[in-house]
C-alpha cells in the first residue's frame, strides 16, 4: 500500500437554503453524499462533518422577537432602573438584544468595559488612555467625561460610534438612559440594585462579585429567553447568549439541544457508507485578529453538540523536535522509520514531555470549529456543511 500524500482536508459543501421544519439531518447526509460522489472523494473512518450553528437554529425556528426579550428581562429584573453591564459592541450580537432589554425597562444604566470590550471591540486604545493618565482598573468615567476626554471614537470595522449607537437604541426603545465607564462589576450597584450582566466567558465571576457586593437581583444574558415566551423560541442552556440578528424585531437564538441532531446524522452516514464519521454543530471559532485585536468567539462555545469521539485534546508530538534532537545523527528512510516508531509508541498522555512541547492542547471541537469557521466564512459562500477529512492522521498512516 503506498503512503497518503495528503494530510488533512477541509472542504465546504453546498445544501440548498435550511427552513424551519426542514429535517437536516437527511439534507446534511444527502448533501455529503452527493459532494462525495460528484467530486470523486470516498468517506473515511474519523472523518468530520460539522454543520453551522445557524442552519441548526434556523431548522429548529428558534427564533424570539424583541417584546418577548422584555417580557422576560421585566418579569427577572422589576421592569425600574436596570444596569446592563458589560455588553460586546456589536450592531448583530446585542444591538437587537439591547432593544428588547429596553423595552423592558424604564431606565437602562449602560455600563461599558473599556478601553475595549471583552471580545476586543475597541472604544479607545490604550496609547490614548495613557496620555489621559486613566486607570481603567480603578477609574469610573461618566459620559461627559469620556467625551472630554477621547471624544467621538467610531469603531474601526463599521464606523460605529458605538455609545451614541446603544444610547440611541434605549431612548428610541421609550426608556431612559445613563452611559457610564467602569471595568469592576460592583460599580454599578451605585446606580441600581437590578443588574443584567452582559459579557460571555467572564460571566460566571461577574454574577458572582455582582451577588457578594449586595446585588439584589442579578441576570446573565444566559438566564434571559430561557424558557418560550408566547410561543417564541428560546435556548434553555444559554438564553440569549450566542445569538444574532434575524430582522429589525427578532433574534434567532443559538440552538436548543442537538445531540440527537449530530447522533442521528453519524447513525444514517454509517447506515449508508460503513464508515464512522464524527459530526459537530459549530459557531464562533475560536481565534483572534491580530490587526484588528478581535477575538471571534462571540459564542458562548465553538461546540454545543458532537459526538462522543471529539471529546478531549490532540495528543501530538512536535517532528521538528524529534529530527532536531532524539535523531538528529539520522537522516532520510532511517530518520522517517525513527520517527515513525515513536509516534506509534507514544502513550495515552504527553503531559510535561518536551517532546509534545508547542502542541498547545486546545480541545478539538474548539480546533475543528475553529478550521470550519474560517472554511465556511461569515458571508456568501454558500456551505453551511463542512467535510474536513484526514484529521486524525499522523506521519505514519
Amino acid at each position: 500500500m503506498s503512503e497518503r500524500k495528503v494530510g488533512t482536508v477541509s472542504r465546504g459543501v453546498r445544501c440548498p437554503i435550511i427552513r424551519e421544519g426542514d429535517k437536516l439531518a437527511d439534507i446534511v447526509v444527502t448533501s455529503v453524499l452527493e459532494a462525495a460522489d460528484s467530486e470523486g472523494f470516498a468517506l473515511r473512518d474519523r472523518d468530520v462533518v460539522a454543520v453551522t450553528e445557524s442552519v441548526v437554529a434556523r431548522s429548529q425556528g428558534n427564533y424570539a422577537s424583541v417584546q418577548a426579550i422584555a417580557e422576560d428581562v421585566k418579569a427577572k429584573l422589576g421592569g425600574e432602573t436596570i444596569g446592563v453591564i458589560f455588553p460586546i459592541l456589536s450592531r448583530n450580537r446585542f444591538a437587537i438584544c439591547l432593544k428588547g432589554i429596553a423595552m423592558g425597562a424604564k431606565k437602562v444604566v449602560l455600563m461599558l468595559s473599556y478601553p475595549s470590550d471583552e471580545v476586543g471591540n475597541e472604544l479607545v486604545s490604550l496609547d490614548k488612555l495613557d496620555e489621559a493618565g486613566i486607570n481603567p482598573y480603578s477609574d469610573v468615567l461618566n459620559l461627559a467625561r469620556y467625551r472630554e476626554l477621547f471624544g467621538e471614537n467610531k469603531h474601526e470595522f463599521t464606523g460605529v460610534d458605538y455609545v451614541d449607537y446603544y444610547s440611541q437604541i434605549v431612548k428610541e426603545a421609550g426608556a431612559e438612559v445613563e452611559v457610564i465607564f467602569a471595568n469592576n462589576p460592583s460599580v454599578i450597584l451605585d446606580y441600581t440594585k437590578n443588574v443584567l450582566t452582559c459579557d460571555i466567558h467572564t460571566r460566571a465571576r461577574t454574577k458572582r462579585i455582582l451577588k457578594a457586593a449586595g446585588a439584589e437581583r442579578v441576570c446573565g444574558l444566559d438566564d434571559i429567553m430561557t424558557a418560550s415566551i408566547n410561543g417564541s423560541g428560546c435556548n434553555e442552556k444559554y438564553g440569549l447568549l450566542g445569538s444574532n440578528k434575524s430582522t429589525e424585531d427578532a433574534v434567532k437564538l443559538f440552538p436548543r439541544e442537538c445531540t440527537d441532531f449530530v447522533l442521528d446524522i453519524q447513525k444514517q452516514l454509517l447506515d449508508k457508507t460503513g464508515k464512522h464519521v464524527e459530526v459537530m454543530v459549530y459557531g464562533d471559532g475560536a481565534f483572534k485578529d491580530p490587526a484588528g485585536k478581535i477575538w471571534e468567539l462571540a459564542d458562548p462555545v465553538v461546540s454545543p453538540a458532537y459526538t462522543p469521539g471529539l471529546e478531549g485534546t490532540p495528543n501530538e508530538l512536535k517532528l521538528k523536535y524529534l529530527a532536531d534532537n532524539d535523531f538528529k545523527d539520522l537522516s532520510g528512510q532511517a530518520l522517517q522509520d525513527a520517527i515513525s516508531k515513536r509516534i506509534k509508541e507514544k502513550d495515552g498522555s504527553l503531559v510535561g514531555n518536551m517532546a509534545a512541547q508547542g502542541t498547545t492542547p486546545r480541545r478539538l471541537t474548539d480546533l475543528i470549529g475553529s478550521l470550519c469557521d474560517l472554511t465556511s466564512g461569515s458571508g456568501d459562500k454558500g456551505t453551511p456543511i463542512i467535510l474536513v477529512q484526514g484529521y486524525f492522521d499522523n506521519f505514519t498512516n
